[in-house]
């Protein structure tokens, strides 16, 4: 059965991997982040897999599972935050430069029925400042999230409010994003082309999870493993 975007009163977008190709990106600087603050090159890569395996978490559950389980060091504000600056560093020149995704424009002229809203595992305040600088706020007028509120909040916190109206769908690319999206009654999609997850083509087809290559695509997805 066919996707239609019509129905929808809101659609929310995860940031890393959906609307930006910056996963890699964020690989990269959780590496180059420990490395810079003493880690060893193992130390950096267990911080690397960590991320990779909860892709659309907040960094600071990340951090503060590297504090504990890798350095063994008790988690304090003071290293949590020398953990978040250089990080916010090392990502703030490759997040201007990574590719915006194809089709958006078109699919917010295509969805005027529907407020848009990003919904990332990133930094709230980075984000809001990328997607000024990028001139991206405009396509999102239901407003952008992220960290250190983690999805699960974000999402009861904004249907409550009103801000976002079901029927809804949630586009990601990570399975926190399709757990998040289904604990909080949205329908979801599944983006391949930029995701970080090695298995997504079995998670999906065993979830029976609605898939689509990219947001150019978004009105030929199919569904996974129906």
């Amino acid at each position: 059965m066919q996707l239609t975007l019509k129905k929808y009163q809101s659609i929310v977008f995860d940031c890393d991997g959906v609307v930006l190709d910056s996963n890699q990106v964020k690989t990269e600087a959780y590496f180059r982040t420990a490395k810079q603050l003493g880690a060893t090159d193992a130390q950096a890569q267990a911080l690397v897999d960590y991320h990779v395996k909860l892709g659309g978490i907040s960094r600071y559950h990340k951090f503060e599972w590297y504090l504990r389980e890798v350095l063994n060091q008790p988690i304090t504000a003071q290293a949590v935050q020398a953990l978040l600056d250089e990080f916010a560093r090392e990502l703030e020149v490759g997040l201007m430069e990574c590719a915006v995704a194809e089709g958006l424009e078109n699919l917010r002229s295509e969805t005027p029925q529907a407020n848009w809203m990003i919904l990332s595992g990133g930094d709230q305040q980075e984000i809001r400042t990328l997607f000024a600088k990028r001139n991206l706020v405009k396509y999102f007028d239901g407003g952008l999230f992220g960290s250190p509120d983690n999805k699960d909040t974000v999402l009861a916190r904004e249907i409550a409010s009103g801000n976002l109206k079901l029927p809804a769908l949630f586009v990601g690319d990570s399975k926190y994003d399709f757990e998040a999206a289904t604990r909080a009654g949205l329908d979801f999609v599944f983006l391949s082309d930029w995701t970080e997850v090695a298995d997504w083509q079995t998670y999906c087809q065993n979830n029976h999870i609605r898939v689509c290559a990219n947001i150019n695509q978004l009105n030929d997805c199919k569904l996974s493993g129906g």
